[in-house]
């Protein structure tokens, strides 16, 4: 049964939301998987270009500890939108056409525009993180910071710096859930129809809200997967970006009519 969002739909014109179970995610997972397997070169290529691009990303910050914990969970702020040109390959093959890389780039042009804006609003929330990381470091490490290669010791399993950690989580996790919320089925959104980014934007957190227990299962999946990517040097990112992304996909055509 669609629950009711009067403001939202008062202000918007937002299409009917299905309501799913917590267990849905799988499905996703297993739909995203067929359309890896399907189109193996052109989903891997799409991986391994996102791949090296976070490697060298995260390399440049590896001597800053408090660039390379924003460069990372940063990483899931900007995800979304990276991973446009993978939900295009599966609405592609959805619709019985070709699914290869060059076809799935020039298809995200039909709707260049609005990607660009919400890429744009992404982009000031990656940088808004990063600003308030190095101020929560300077503000808790008095310029101290540990090197990377003690910073996890010294930071989360010393015990000696947690109000650091609770205020790290408490507010990264908020911009987190607020950026999930408006973007996870937004960008699939403005890759399968003629839309705005605001509504685009409601229609993801109506989603959202709609299905809690699926989306923040959902949520908890990609951060499990990506945090295999991370812990294997992006190496597993070149397998596990394209099936999250596709997985994406089909969360978005199964619960947004």
């Amino acid at each position: 049964m669609n629950k009711s969002y009067p403001a939202l739909d008062h202000h918007f014109h937002l299409p009917h939301i299905r309501e799913v179970g917590a267990s849905r995610p799988l499905y996703w997972l297993r739909m995203g998987w067929a359309d890896l397997r399907d189109n193996p070169v052109p989903s891997l290529s799409y991986g391994a270009a996102l791949a090296v691009l976070g490697y060298l990303i995260l390399a440049y910050a590896s001597n800053l500890p408090y660039l390379f914990t924003a460069a990372i969970s940063g990483f899931f702020l900007v995800g979304p939108i990276a991973a446009a040109g993978l939900y295009e390959m599966s609405r592609r093959r959805e619709r019985g056409l070709r699914t290869g890389l060059r076809d799935s780039l020039m298809g995200l042009g039909r709707h260049g525009d609005t990607l660009l804006y919400f890429g744009l609003v992404l982009a000031v929330a990656l940088i808004g993180w990063e600003r308030i990381s190095a101020i929560l470091f300077a503000l808790f490490y008095d310029g101290n910071v540990p090197d990377l290669g003690n910073f996890a010791s010294t930071v989360f399993l010393s015990g000696e710096y947690t109000r650091f950690v609770i205020a790290y989580l408490v507010v990264g996790g908020a911009l987190a859930a607020t950026v999930f919320a408006l973007s996870a089925m937004a960008i699939p959104m403005l890759i399968d129809r003629e839309t705005d980014t605001v509504t685009a934007a409601m229609t993801s957190a109506k989603t959202v809200g709609i299905n809690p227990a699926a989306m923040i299962v959902w949520a908890a999946m990609i951060v499990v997967l990506m945090a295999i990517g991370f812990a294997t040097m992006m190496i597993a990112m070149v397998v596990l970006l394209p099936l999250v992304g596709h997985a994406t996909w089909h969360a978005y055509r199964d619960m947004v009519e």
